[in-house]
């Protein structure tokens, strides 16, 4: 019995610390280290990842938060949190409920992909701007999926944003 309570109380505890470092994650984490846009701005679609070595990283999107996992493959995450469209509110990725496609243009991505803290609001939304329900997996595959595209898209945009000011 004593483990059970030592255990629930280190849950607690644990996602505690979580939640409040999470509420945080914007002053400590401002801007997206892979593109600097000002994770504020897109808090909507901002992504924060807990690392197994204790490391955090905050990305503006689904997109560079890809990215970040795949340049470091050996570092697990330990959470994964998403902020909901609708509330800004960082949510577990991972139990979030996903929006692909519709259209409303996606972060660093033409192929929109938002979070939702439930399906009603998910459904809402798919209702308004279309799109087709996911789960987290199935978001980052599609992230995967677009990369190349998204990547393409960027530098475009990019070079056409610096031609104007030259």
């Amino acid at each position: 019995m004593k483990k059970v309570l030592i255990f629930s109380m280190m849950v607690f505890v644990f996602t505690g610390f979580s939640m409040a470092f999470a509420q945080d994650d914007i002053a400590k984490h401002p801007a997206c280290p892979l593109c600097g846009m000002n994770r504020a701005k897109f808090a909507h679609s901002r992504v924060l990842i807990e690392y197994d070595d204790g490391s955090t990283y905050g990305a503006c999107s689904v997109h560079c938060a890809a990215i970040d996992m795949v340049v470091n493959i050996d570092k697990a995450p330990q959470a994964v949190m998403v902020g909901d469209f609708n509330t800004k509110q960082l949510i577990d990725a991972e139990k979030a409920v996903w929006v692909i496609g519709g259209n409303k243009m996606g972060v660093m991505t033409k192929r929109a992909k938002w979070a939702f803290a439930d399906e009603t609001a998910a459904q809402s939304f798919i209702a308004q701007n279309g799109g087709n329900l996911a789960d987290f997996e199935e978001a980052i595959k599609a992230t995967f999926e677009d990369m190349y595209q998204d990547t393409k898209m960027i530098r475009e945009k990019r070079k056409m944003k610096k031609m104007k000011k030259e």
